[in-house]
């Protein structure tokens, strides 16, 4: 942040802002779009889509924008922003398209609605910053080689919690720890939660309920772990993961098995424990020296450290994100290679062949961490992939659905990605062993 503000302020001083269009005007977005309007030097929010247009526009009324033009292509987009006016569409493509735009953000949570802009983008040669982490736990690693390949960046944002591990991770390794462990702090985890239950929170705080409900029964920390594993190369200790209960982060010390942090590392999750909603890295020093220091530092005697970061605030720090990739082509968090951890999908309630299923966040299933050689040798649903599927035999509660149990919606793009991935990152290792 530090180098960013300087570099954002001198992009001002120039008369040469990041210019930064945003896909999706929910609850998210407008906090985003907010974010941009209010803190703009060296950086502007030129337009956002979304696919009822009265959103889009009460999104820039929020932040005091009154010069909005509709458009429908990127010539229109191009016009607008060339006369000072910011636009609003319900054509997402129009944004990745425009040579008036350096960076698209992707806010809507939607895999299939994702992965189209995700694609449109990347083919304009747009930076792009995901607020998806179910499209980037699905197909973010083959995204990530297009993304290469066109010359641009892809990432997660800064301020959602994979964002802010990985900030503290890469701060783990550079003051010289070996980050053993790559942590999510929980208040509740329960697969059974369903909109009926959330609905009230999700009313409160002016949320989609199903967005809601796939925070409580695990599914978001699930496609959130994804990316963090995909990103550090750490697998789960176990399907699942651990997730103990906990008082304080500083407990996690001795709760996760020190061989399985020693022998690659793994990603998890604590629940209940304060400073919540923070996130925490474990680190691993054997150094004499610095453990002295640690020691005078009030960290502990090691070898084992806790480090963490006490809150996450997802729309103020995206503009930080955009301004990473366009200004220094640095992602916040990205995958390194080939999946790590895929997420399966299972039963939240007893299932009825010809039933179709609801995806992420619904009556009818949840999601569940698992390394990918285990999942892919059984041959699980991905969970991203759920949405719209026909159950194809009778399946009991917390059953994993295969991909032979279901019968896969036609045409969708997604699952084009999905197959495209696999054939790029071929399976290879033997069964995982959680050794």
């Amino acid at each position: 942040m530090i180098i960013v503000d300087t570099a954002l302020a001198r992009r001002e001083r120039d008369g040469r802002p990041v210019r930064v269009a945003l896909v999706g005007a929910g609850y998210m977005g407008r906090g985003i779009a907010y974010q941009f309007l209010r803190l703009s030097r060296g950086l502007r929010l030129v337009a956002i889509a979304n696919r009822t247009l009265a959103e889009a526009e009460r999104a820039y009324r929020l932040g005091g924008v009154t010069d909005l033009r509709t458009i429908q292509t990127a010539e229109e987009l191009d016009d607008a922003v060339a006369g000072g006016s910011c636009a609003i569409t319900q054509n997402a493509a129009a944004l990745c398209e425009s040579e008036f735009v350096d960076v698209v953000i992707e806010a809507t949570g939607d895999v299939e609605f994702g992965a189209q802009t995700a694609l449109a983008a990347i083919g304009g040669r747009k930076h792009l910053v995901l607020m998806n982490a179910e499209l980037d736990a699905t197909v973010g690693p083959l995204l990530k080689v297009k993304a290469e390949d066109a010359g641009v960046v892809i990432t997660n944002a800064d301020g959602d919690q994979p964002g802010v591990i990985m900030n503290l991770y890469r701060f783990v390794e550079t003051i010289g720890f070996r980050p053993v462990l790559a942590g999510n702090i929980k208040g509740l985890q329960d697969p059974y939660r369903t909109p009926a239950t959330q609905k009230a929170f999700a009313e409160k705080y002016h949320q989609k309920t199903k967005m809601v409900t796939s925070f409580a029964d695990g599914t978001k920390i699930s496609m959130e772990m994804a990316v963090v594993a995909n990103a550090t190369g750490h697998g789960v200790g176990r399907r699942g993961m651990y997730g103990p209960r906990c008082d304080h982060v500083k407990d996690a010390l001795k709760l996760f098995p020190l061989e399985q942090l020693l022998d690659g590392g793994i990603v998890d999750y604590i629940l209940g424990a304060e400073p919540s909603p923070g996130v925490f890295v474990l680190g691993y020093c054997e150094d004499p020296i610095p453990r002295q220091y640690m020691t005078y530092h009030k960290m502990g005697d090691g070898p084992l450290y806790a480090f963490y970061t006490p809150y996450h605030l997802c729309n103020f720090e995206v503009p930080i994100t955009a301004a990473r990739a366009a200004l220094f082509g640095d992602a916040a968090i990205a995958p390194r290679g080939a999946p790590v951890c895929e997420v399966m999908t299972c039963a939240k309630r007893d299932l009825k062949a010809g039933e179709v299923l609801d995806g992420i966040g619904g009556f009818m299933t949840y999601g569940v961490l698992e390394n990918r050689d285990v999942f892919e040798s059984a041959e699980f649903l991905p969970m991203g992939l759920s949405d719209g599927c026909r159950v194809m035999r009778d399946v009991v509660r917390d059953e994993p659905l295969s991909r032979a149990d279901v019968e896969i919606p036609a045409g969708r793009l997604v699952d084009r990605l999905r197959a495209e991935q696999t054939r790029v990152f071929p399976v290879t290792a033997a069964a995982n062993t959680y050794a």
